[in-house]
């Protein structure tokens, strides 16, 4: 295994991320020994038929090694095919019921399995960590559970997305993305290019962990299809289950 330590350049690699670094200062027992693999999941369905006539949807999960160079944890032969979930058609929020034996050993990746290293001769706890995802946007919601249309859509954003319903067009449409860019940025005064407004307010400030845990905490999830009839209400995108 190869050990990738973060350098002070552009980002070309994981490694470089502000996210890797973070948890290099959170976790220093799991940084120190290199052999240590973090890893990232991509998954996304596809019709196996390349026929746009039938719903049929494929999603393979693979892991990505990010211990090893980007030119080569990207290859096919270093990436892990964990799964293959076939279905009829889309999985929706259902993904998460397959995902349950994928994830129980993550968990226990984390605590630690015994290996053997072969260049040294002994033994170890061999320890791995899900350090991101890859995915398009529609299948963000379907893995973070976040909803990814109607009035909350942003995940960056959350209650502080910046939605327009669109009574012609019988969509949203969201307009505070300039909020993101540097403050004195010219796009931010350019009024004719985008809704007729100036953009003076600052970009919301993103949720921290512990902050997601508590408005989270007391929430109970139900796995699998639920019960009940879904009246999606048109007018501000918001789901009501209706028991």
């Amino acid at each position: 295994m190869i050990s990738v330590e973060p350098r002070n350049e552009i980002l070309r690699h994981p490694a470089d991320a502000k996210a890797w670094k973070e948890f290099h200062k959170q976790y220093p027992n799991f940084a120190s020994d290199p052999r240590n693999v973090r890893l990232g999941l991509a998954s996304n369905g596809f019709n196996p038929f390349c026929v746009m006539s039938t719903t049929y949807s494929t999603w393979p999960v693979l892991l990505i090694p990010y211990n090893l160079p980007l030119w080569l944890c990207m290859k096919q032969s270093s990436i892990v095919l964990s799964m293959i979930i076939p279905g009829e058609k889309a999985l929706g929020m259902d993904i998460d019921v397959y995902l349950q034996p994928l994830i129980q050993e993550l968990i226990q990746l984390w605590n630690g399995v015994d290996a053997y290293d072969t260049y040294t001769k002994t033994s170890f706890k061999l320890r791995a960590v899900l350090h991101s995802t890859i995915h398009d946007f529609p299948a963000y919601a379907n893995l973070s559970r976040w909803s990814t249309k109607g009035r909350f859509a942003c995940p960056s954003c959350g209650k502080a997305t910046q939605s327009v319903w669109l009574e012609n067009g019988h969509k949203f449409c969201y307009m505070g993305h300039r909020r993101w860019l540097p403050i004195g940025h010219p796009l931010r005064y350019d009024q004719d290019v985008f809704d007729g407004n100036m953009e003076f307010a600052n970009s919301p400030v993103p949720l921290t962990g512990t902050q997601i845990l508590v408005e989270l905490d007391g929430t109970n999830f139900t796995y699998g299809k639920g019960h009940g009839n879904i009246d999606a209400d048109k007018r501000d995108g918001e789901q009501i289950w209706k028991k």
